[in-house]
């Protein structure tokens, strides 16, 4: 329910029942423990009050905050970490045993659509924002809500490239603010495709919108990385490579040393650096960063729950210094240093990224949009400290490789694996255990939902 309204319900309910002894002069008076939405976006500054909150929504732990980048790294896992936690949740996700009552999937559901109508409260109230503020306003609001639909499609259905988009069940498309529940609102689910449209058309309106450069909040530069993400996915090269291009070429953004790239402190508020696009800003008083809940060791602030397994270690060439960046904690595991400090941002969109992206494409689509793929692959091996590949040596596995170990535990091996049509063991990407299943909380309350195969 829309947090405008969250509080209405119980205080109707208990008016109702003063009615019942108190006089009919008491029927005019006006409730005050509530707020008319009107009033509670009457100005500019209300409405973007609200557009931070649909920032914290965003990152919070189940979000952006950490734990869908986890899961996205435990569902794709083949041996290379181990899930030694208790929680079961996250254990059935790392075993691909998911349960129609997993927990985890149900709260990132209930999240992103927590988030997703903040935003759409947000754009219905463009009217009441100042003519200065209203295109990135407007910017910053489709950026969430994009990038929102692009990870509950990947998460909650069928990969692009199984089946037909236009055919498989997406995830409901909900574009207007939800303030009651009602049977108009019991929404059924849209296509895979529809859903990549509305992703498409939201990212492109962002990028249009969106200043260059906006303080830690969403800029042009991130809605174009986050549409050559969805082009990628989606297998559109030319799209792919254009979108990292001008993200690439805008000059905002540089690639820093491999120490650098992530926030090796300990226990000191996140900083970004040159090279990131987009992240969820975290500090001591405020945010989460539950990567590092995961990831980092007891004496780290973690729990020590993933640890890395020698399967991985061994793919770094030797010179590698990408190799560094894990640490044995004092229980003898071996852990990634990428999320060591608790307090540091959840990086989501990173240049090497954009680097990496342009590379497959172009190579795949036997193009150059930008740069040839081995410049963009070398620029990113040489900061690796290693040899660049000779452009007639270089291949299509050699450059999914060098994406592997860069973005490693990044939340992107499941979506990776999907889209190139491999395997997680012995199942194949298109397994429906490879797919979470719709809430059944939403099953249950909502009759036009239908569930995925294998639940």
């Amino acid at each position: 329910m829309n947090p405008l309204f969250k509080n209405i319900l119980p205080y109707a309910f208990s008016g109702g029942l003063l009615l019942l002894s108190g006089c009919a002069g008491q029927l005019d008076v006006k409730p005050v423990n509530t707020i008319d939405a009107g009033a509670a976006v009457a100005t500019s500054g209300d409405v973007e009050a609200l557009l931070v909150g649909a920032y914290d929504a965003l990152g919070d732990a189940d979000v952006y905050g950490g734990n869908l980048l986890r899961d996205a790294d435990l569902l794709g896992d083949d041996g290379e970490i181990f899930f030694d936690g208790t929680f079961v949740a996250p254990d059935e996700i790392f075993r691909k045993s998911l349960l129609v009552n997993n927990s985890q999937a149900e709260v990132t559901w209930l999240d992103s659509y927590r988030a997703i109508n903040i935003v759409n409260n947000v754009l219905a109230n463009l009217d009441v924002v100042t003519d200065a503020n209203r295109d990135r306003v407007e910017g910053e609001a489709k950026f969430i809500r994009g990038t929102l639909y692009f990870e509950l499609v990947r998460m909650y259905a069928k990969a692009w490239t199984d089946g037909t988009p236009s055919a498989n069940p997406g995830v409901p498309l909900v574009l207007a603010p939800t303030t009651e529940i009602t049977e108009e609102a019991k929404v059924s689910r849209n296509t895979v495709a529809e859903v990549y449209a509305q992703v498409v058309t939201d990212l492109t309106d962002a990028e249009t919108k969106l200043p260059a450069t906006n303080g830690f909040f969403a800029t042009k530069g991130a809605a174009a990385a986050m549409l050559s993400r969805v082009y990628l996915m989606q297998q559109k090269y030319p799209e792919a490579a254009n979108a990292a291009t001008r993200v690439i070429e805008s000059g905002r953004y540089a690639l820093v040393s491999t120490d650098e790239v992530f926030d090796l402190r300990v226990n000191q508020n996140g900083t970004n650096t040159a090279e990131d696009i987009f992240a969820i800003q975290v500090t001591s008083q405020d945010g989460v960063n539950s990567a590092n809940t995961f990831y980092g060791a007891a004496e780290y602030g973690g729990r020590g729950d993933i640890l890395i397994e020698d399967a991985h270690l061994a793919l770094y060439e030797e010179g590698d210094n990408r190799a560094e960046l894990f640490y044995q904690a004092e229980n003898g595991g071996i852990y990634t240093a990428k999320w060591i400090n608790q307090y540091g941002n959840v990086k989501i969109l990173r240049l090497a990224e954009m680097y990496l992206t342009r590379a497959e494409a172009n190579f795949r689509n036997n193009s150059s949009i930008g740069a040839a793929p081995a410049t963009d692959l070398n620029l990113i091996r040489t900061r690796a400290g290693l040899a660049p590949i000779p452009v007639a040596s270089l291949t299509l596995p050699a450059i999914l490789k060098e994406r592997h170990l860069e973005l490693a535990f990044e939340g992107h091996l499941i979506h990776d694996i999907k889209r190139t049509k491999g395997s997680v063991g012995a199942l194949a990407f298109d397994s429906p255990k490879l797919v979470y299943p719709v809430p059944r909380r939403e099953i249950d309350a909502n009759g036009n939902l239908t569930q995925n195969a294998g639940y």
